[in-house]
């Protein structure tokens, strides 16, 4: 008996893989390669950086950082889905704040520059995780609000009036109708914020922290070590795939299946 064939499914799954894998393993061959000619406070060694990654995650003093700044991250996307959510949800509720809400406070978050957040929340609040997480906030809102409220208008307008026939309390329908509707939309507001909050956790926190991975990078920019600047972005980097794969896949599946 012949054993089982690899479907043409699996088979191009194999070779995207390959292709991916070799790609990597090509790029890090030349970088290896570069850094054999180039100082290493330019280009620092493939290992050196490695080890310099796995530090962050061993060492007492910056594993305290790495969970620090892992902590803002999260509470940022927490409290932006919340406000995004309550700030899409309002109009939806009661039409007369619409144009408040699209019109005023949407472009206003959207176009005010992150800087100028980081700045403010340094001078309100001082070097401290108050300010790193309201900078986050601040840019992170307007993305949980814009899909939200995208979700809001997607909802089934019929499956809405059919609940809403069955009872008089608009509490019920909306826990137990428009939120379930709303779910999609929630946890790719998690995924979108997740992603953004750590393109933006560094930048918050060589303005307003003295702890986290932003102050480590700024110490190591002041001594040009390179190898810390580029161990503390694969860091992130490790961070953002670990949450992405431990816990907001598995909140689409589970959404998905519901």
């Amino acid at each position: 008996m012949s054993g089982p064939r690899a479907t043409p499914r699996s088979s191009a799954s194999l070779a995207q893989r390959a292709i991916g894998d070799g790609l990597v393993i090509a790029v890090l061959g030349g970088w290896w390669l570069l850094s054999q000619e180039i100082p290493g406070f330019l280009l620092p060694d493939p290992v050196e950086v490695g080890k310099s990654l796995v530090a962050f995650f061993i060492t007492p003093s910056l594993l305290a950082d790495t969970v620090t700044s892992a902590a803002r991250v999260v509470a940022a996307v927490v409290l932006s889905v919340i406000l995004g959510g309550a700030l899409a949800i309002l109009p939806y509720r009661w039409p007369v704040f619409d144009a408040i809400v699209h019109e005023r406070i949407k472009p206003f978050l959207n176009s005010f520059p992150s800087t100028g957040w980081a700045i403010l929340a340094m001078v309100w609040f001082g070097t401290s995780s108050a300010s790193v997480v309201l900078v986050e906030v601040m840019i992170l809102t307007p993305f949980c609000l814009i899909n939200i409220a995208e979700g809001l208008r997607e909802l089934d307008v019929e499956l809405v009036e059919m609940g809403g026939s069955f009872t008089r309390s608009r509490r019920r329908v909306f826990f137990k109708i428009i939120m379930p509707l709303l779910l999609p939309y929630t946890v790719s507001s998690v995924r979108i914020a997740y992603g953004v909050a750590w393109k933006i956790a560094l930048v918050a926190e060589l303005f307003g922290a003295t702890s986290g991975l932003g102050y480590v990078m700024l110490k190591a920019q002041i001594v040009s070590d390179a190898t810390t600047v580029l161990g503390t972005c694969f860091a992130i980097v490790a961070l953002f795939l670990a949450g992405e794969k431990l816990v907001i896949n598995p909140l689409s599946r589970l959404v998905a299946y519901k």
